[in-house]
């Protein structure tokens, strides 16, 4: 229990200078919280090694400023493995249809949507996802039912084609 007094401690007598300081070396308050949350957590699952350190501050400090780092790094590799890979740069426009199906399969369940794009985008079976996913295949099958049924409603003309003859 005294690990956690000496802990809370710390970090309320520490957090906020910590903060401030990665902020400034980092250029993003954002950036900078996650970056010393995640040193916190880091040092709190190593504080029996930690507060026995000269200047555990530094440490934690260390940390933060490193991970923000390595979180710019990840980024900008991204950015240039993005760019490697765009090739032209032209991508194709998304139809109206793949738009619409989009759209409702957000608006339907994530089980029934998460079987839909496996059987029907991925091209699985039935068998195929009850072993990916361990869920019985009747119940696959019950989900991709109510799942089709749920997005016909959202991908109908109906109301499109009364309003029309109404006018």
């Amino acid at each position: 229990m005294r690990d956690a007094e000496d802990f809370d401690t710390f970090y309320a007598t520490s957090s906020r200078r910590v903060l401030a300081h990665v902020a400034m070396m980092v250029g993003s308050r954002a950036e900078a919280e996650d970056s010393v949350a995640e040193a916190y957590l880091r040092a709190w699952n190593r504080w029996h090694r930690i507060s026995r350190y000269d200047n555990p501050e530094a440490w934690v400090r260390q940390v933060a400023y490193r991970h923000a780092v390595s979180a710019w790094r990840k980024a900008v590799n991204r950015l240039y493995a993005h760019r490697r890979d765009a090739g032209d740069g032209h991508v194709e426009a998304l139809s109206p249809d793949h738009v619409a199906i989009v759209a409702a399969l957000r608006r339907i369940p994530a089980d029934q949507r998460r079987v839909i794009v496996l059987h029907h985008l991925v091209g699985l079976s039935v068998a195929e996802i009850n072993v990916e996913t361990g869920v019985p295949a009747g119940t696959v099958t019950t989900w991709l039912a109510r799942g089709r049924r749920a997005m016909a409603a959202h991908l109908s003309d109906y109301e499109t084609d009364r309003e029309d003859r109404d006018v």
